[in-house]
């Protein structure tokens, strides 16, 4: 996977459809983000570039529950990309 603003913006979108806000916002966190989970909302360190911003949202993906059949076709793509790489 290419570490791009596309690519960036790509997984955002997919948050999105997961209904889930991805915050961009200062703080001391262990890994880099916090997930409110009661609220869906994902904050990941503002500080970061590109690259650990979006490690930062794959690290977030795998670790929440979501069905595949209600994303788009473009974000399905996307999971299946980055689960060949890993």
């Amino acid at each position: 996977m290419r570490y791009t603003i596309t690519t960036l913006k790509k997984l955002e979108e997919l948050f999105g459809e997961l209904d889930y806000t991805v915050r961009y916002e200062k703080g001391s966190f262990q890994s880099g983000y916090c997930l409110v989970e009661t609220r869906r909302v994902a904050v990941v360190n503002k500080f970061f570039d590109t690259e650990a911003r979006i490690n930062c949202l794959l690290d977030i993906l795998s670790n929440i529950e979501f069905e595949m059949e209600n994303l788009s076709e473009k974000s399905r793509e996307l999971i299946e990309k980055w689960k060949k790489e890993n």
